[in-house]
């Protein structure tokens, strides 16, 4: 086997390093070295310094939002409300549409819209904007018709924001009255049903903006008169209430009727946080309650008291507005005494009552809960009255704040814009709301504290990040954001999709994900707690990164450099990796030489990164980012701003590689076709984002066609990683290679494995900081023929081959340093996992130790999860585990191994056995997975073994 091993490797060495011509690269930049220069990185320096690029680029939306505020409440004072005003407004839905008579219909004239690439390619206008309702608000509303008029002099003020900021994008005003005024002005489509549920006034940043943050507790009546239609409209009721809350309020929910019980027992007498997954939790639990017995509401309120009481002492929850939301069908005992210890004479707990059902017998007791303690009364007869009467409770609980003029800044978690419009460009981009209050100024209203509505606008958090460049943070560096309530906004790790069949959808939980979910090896919480709290420091952490879909792990130790971005809620952190992340290369070259080399065809740049900024400016919106850098250097556009370090690399860069294009085309011309065919292409990369590349065959024989091209993200430069050939390299020592092999199918293992291997090496290193990764593409039949022909030849001392692979009795596996088959007799099996194919040797290479096995986690995991789950806990693994679990001290260990390893690649791949395919409610669900990585021990070279399996050996 050691005569075979050697054979095949000198063999492989010697084509790999031909077709790649590392050995001339390696000799370039010996060459280049003495004029080198090497600069370490600060990371406390380059976080602080992207912090404030980041608060000043915040800071421009912030001011285009108070602009509108101080529009729209000027309007409104100078405005005279009108009950018969006649006004035609654009209505986003009719815009454009005609009658049979091809004249307009009302609400809908001539709108002219045009594809904008500032807005992911929508139609829309930019000079004007248009009104949304939702399908159960009258478009002709004395109310609506009002505030549309006012509102009309927001149109200037969008259109002056978007010239001085051209980095804005959606602007717009939601009302209280229920219309939705937006710019850019678009084409609004209904949904399937042909009906608009889009209310601008259920909208996370809208209620945020509204009200402060607020303590509630939901108190229910659940006595045997609650049982029927009206046991589903006060569920109906607290699903609503529960839907008003967000990450900054705290509630719980009281069932009573002849006792008082909590409906989540683990959250007895205290306030949880209203997060998507404690929300989630409880409207499972609301949906299962049962009316009977007899309703007695002193004891539910009292205790109702004593828990916002106590939290309010404690300085907890969220120190600002407490309620009881009261959801009953008529309260007859005598309650005065409860407010009277717990609530009189300040009132500290404004009560809500929310009387259920057509009876009016009860509603003044109901009517005079409320009024007496700074609430709101509202009944409600059917369902459809739900979402209206819900609502008012927002106005009542702002109130305080109108009347102070406290126009708070609200900043939202992340969100995808593809709730927002129903178009076909599902960019679905994650990003934040800039929101802020509008309130009535007008004197003789001021003092009832009328809000108006809300203005906002979205920001992308990939502007955000464009300011956290790639090329400074190295190879496996990345900045990332997050909330001061411990969720992430950004970090290139969030995987906030998942496929449902072929449909990408966003996870149920994309925008709660904690960071101690994606940087788990943060396990006592020291980063979390220190970047939720605004610190500014640094942190230093080994880490197991998964990469190729879970099947390959990198061990990096990473240095966290965090701090806040002042003024909002907002952390940044910024992670270098030891080694090569910590250091930049400057190299000398001037810009003609390197211009001459940046124009030859095999050269291309990162298009996602920003060498040039080409995204303001119309005109230079077609131009490649390569076409921008060559402009730019040639001075054609004196205008372009462009990042000079950058371009200074790739001139460098550029330069230093030139000589690859004329070797690669030299070999082309001159390759033996019988001994090398199925060398296909030769590749580099270099960390200023530059990839050459060459053909050895003609394009349409290139057996993989989406490698190095958009079609592959995991092959290019993206805005946030590396490529994974290139990430996969820079952790293998100087000039060898690494291996692999490709496969077609997107879903993990499996599949047809495309013929095709690629080679990486990476020569110029310069103390430890890689400079570029060159490779070449291969077709698997090579690779396979030359190891067959290794394993014939025997070393000189043995005479005859004793033994030879091609035998039928035999056969021999070549595998990858993560356990994966490479080369088997049955093609069948290549790109397998070994352990799959053959657990007991597989088994024996890990007691050996020439493999280890090292234990991942996924937080961010779908599982198929079986109908109705009661427990608050989140289902963690199937059914299988628990038995395997059981059974395992019965079962070898190559049983178990087996078992253990498959089950966890098919929980990776989020893609659990089909027995419930037929099923309707067999659904994905979020969920925490545990899986094994297999790694090679470079410490051992070689070990035998023998296992007896029946009639054979292997």
């Amino acid at each position: 086997v050691k005569s075979w091993a050697d054979a095949f490797s000198g063999e492989l060495y010697s084509i790999v390093t031909k077709y790649s011509g590392s050995l001339l690269l390696q000799k370039k930049y010996k060459d280049v070295e003495p004029t080198l220069k090497i600069k370490e990185v600060d990371g406390l320096e380059l976080v602080k310094k992207f912090s404030e690029q980041m608060e000043s680029m915040l800071r421009r939306k912030v001011e285009a939002v108070e602009r509108l505020v101080e529009a729209a409440e000027e309007a409104d004072l100078n405005h005279e409300y009108n009950s018969s005003l006649e006004f035609d407004y654009y209505n986003s839905l009719l815009i454009n549409e005609k009658d049979e008579n091809d004249n307009y219909v009302e609400l809908g004239d001539e709108f002219i819209l045009e594809p904008n690439e500032h807005f992911n390619n929508l139609l829309v206008n930019t000079t004007y904007s248009d009104i949304q309702l939702p399908t159960n608000v009258y478009n002709k509303d004395p109310d609506i018709l009002n505030g549309v008029y006012m509102s009309e002099a927001l149109n200037p003020i969008f259109v002056d924001n978007f010239e001085r900021d051209p980095t804005l994008t959606w602007q717009y005003f939601g009302s209280s009255t229920g219309f939705f005024r937006l710019y850019p002005g678009i084409k609004w489509l209904p949904d399937e049903n042909g009906v608009i549920s889009f209310d601008c006034r259920n909208r996370g940043w809208y209620i945020q903006a509204a009200t402060s943050p607020k303590d509630i507790v939901i108190v229910v009546d659940v006595s045997g008169s609650m049982k029927g239609l009206r046991m589903t409209i006060a569920k109906h009721t607290i699903t609503t209430i529960l839907d008003t809350l967000g990450e900054n309020d705290f509630v719980n929910i009281i069932a009573y009727n002849d006792y008082v019980h909590f409906i989540e027992p683990c959250f007895k007498g205290i306030l949880v946080q209203a997060d998507r997954d404690n929300r989630e939790h409880f409207k499972q639990l609301v949906d299962e309650l049962q009316a009977k017995g007899v309703g007695t509401v002193n004891k539910a309120l009292t205790e109702s008291f004593k828990i916002l009481r106590e939290f309010r002492d404690a300085g907890q929850g969220g120190l600002c507005n407490q309620a009881i939301m009261l959801i009953t069908d008529g309260a007859v005992e005598d309650y005065e005494a409860v407010f009277e210890k717990y609530n009189w004479p300040d009132r500290k707990v404004r009560v809500f009552t929310y009387l259920i059902g057509r009876e009016v017998t009860f509603a003044p007791s109901v009517k005079w809960i409320a009024c007496n303690n700074k609430g709101y009364y509202t009944q409600i007869s059917t369902l459809a009255d739900v979402q209206e009467n819900v609502m008012e409770y927002l106005h009542v609980l702002s109130r305080p704040m109108v009347i102070n003029h406290d126009h708070d800044i609200i900043w939202t978690e992340a969100y995808m814009d593809s709730a927002l419009f129903a178009s076909q460009a599902q960019s679905l981009l994650l990003m934040t709301t800039v929101a802020m209050p509008v309130f009535s100024k007008k004197n003789e209203t001021r003092s009832h504290g009328i809000l108006l509505g809300v203005v906002g606008s979205d920001v992308p958090l990939r502007e955000l990040l464009k300011l956290a460049p790639r090329y400074k943070l190295g190879v496996h560096g990345y900045a990332f954001l997050n909330t001061n309530n411990g969720y992430i906004l950004s970090h290139p790790d969030l995987r906030p999709l998942y496929k449902e069949g072929k449909k990408l959808k966003p996870k149920p939980n994309y925008n709660s994900v904690d960071l101690s979910e994606v940087e788990w090896e943060d396990q006592d919480e020291i980063l979390r707690t220190a970047m939720i709290n605004g610190e500014t420091g640094y942190l230093s952490m080994d880490v197991k990164v998964p990469v190729d879909k879970g099947k390959r792990v990198l061990f990096l130790t990473n240095d966290y450099f965090f701090t806040d971005i002042s003024d909002t809620p907002f952390s940044l952190g910024v992670v270098l990796s030891r080694g090569h992340g910590e250091y930049i290369l400057l190299g000398n070259t001037s810009v003609e030489e390197g211009l001459h080399d940046l124009l030859q065809p095999d050269l291309s740049l990162a298009n996602e990164w920003i060498y040039c900024i080409t995204d303001i400016d119309p005109a230079h919106r077609k131009l490649s980012q390569l076409e921008a850098v060559i402009r730019f250097l040639t001075g054609e556009e004196p205008d372009l701003e462009c990042d000079e370090e950058l371009v200074q690399e790739v001139l460098f860069d550029a330069v230093v590689t030139a000589p690859m294009e004329a070797y690669w085309t030299a070999l082309a011309l001159n390759m033996s076709l019988e001994s090398e065919a199925g060398v296909e292409m030769a590749f580099l990369g270099t960390r200023a984002g530059l990839m050459r590349s060459a053909l050895y065959v003609g394009s349409e024989k290139i057996s993989n066609r989406k490698f190095l091209t958009g079609k592959d993200k995991e092959s290019i430069f993206t805005m946030d990683h590396f490529p994974l050939w290139y990430r996969r390299a820079a952790e293998h020592p100087p000039g060898s290679f690494v291996y692999s092999v490709a496969s077609e199918d997107d879903s993990g293992l499996g599949g047809n494995i495309i013929r095709r291997t690629e080679w990486w090496q990476h020569p110029g290193l310069v103390r430890d900081q890689q400079a570029l990764t060159v490779g070449v593409q291969i077709k698997l039949e090579l690779l396979q023929r030359k190891f067959w022909m290794a394993t014939q030849q025997c070393s000189a001392l043995d005479g005859a081959c004793p033994l030879s692979c091609q035998d039928d009795i035999l056969n021999c596996f070549l595998i990858d340093n993560n356990g994966f088959i490479l080369i088997s007799k049955r093609p069948a099996e290549t790109g397998k996992f070994f352990g799959a194919v053959d657990g007991s040797v597989m088994t024996q290479l890990l007691n050996t130790g020439m493999f280890r096995r090292v234990t991942m986690y996924d937080y961010q995991a779908m599982c198929k999860v079986p109908y109705h789950h009661h427990s608050g806990a989140r289902p963690l693994l199937s059914p299988i585990y628990a038995f395997l679990a059981a059974v395992k001290w019965l079962i070898s260990d190559f049983l178990i191994f087996l078992l253990e390893f498959n089950m966890s690649s098919f929980w990776h791949s989020d893609n659990l056995a089909d027995a419930h395919k037929h099923k309707k409610h067999d659904t994905l669900q979020p969920c925490d997975t545990e899986y094994p990585v297999f790694v090679y021990e470079p410490a051992i070279e070689e070990t035998n073994g023998l296992i007896e399996c029946g009639d054979c050996q292997k």
